[in-house]
């Protein structure tokens, strides 16, 4: 199963899924209303690498982080 990671202020645990694409993550989540918010502005990396296709093939030993935006001085 790949893990899901939720970084930054999204305060939610890790988890591990059993999905194909990542248009099988976006809707598990889809009753999520605090998380849909998070997803409609976070960058997603699968592995380390930042991605923009929902179609991404995920593996089950894929990490999966999800990067809420960030600001800094």
């Amino acid at each position: 199963m790949a893990k899901v990671e939720f970084l930054g202020p999204m305060n939610k645990e890790s988890m591990q899924v059993d999905i194909q694409t990542l248009a099988d993550l976006k809707e598990m989540f889809k009753d999520d209303v605090q998380l849909q918010e998070w997803l409609e502005i976070c960058a997603v990396a699968v592995n380390d690498t930042l991605v923009c296709s929902l179609d991404i093939k995920i593996e089950p030993n894929d990490k999966i982080s999800l990067l809420p935006p960030v600001c800094g001085g």
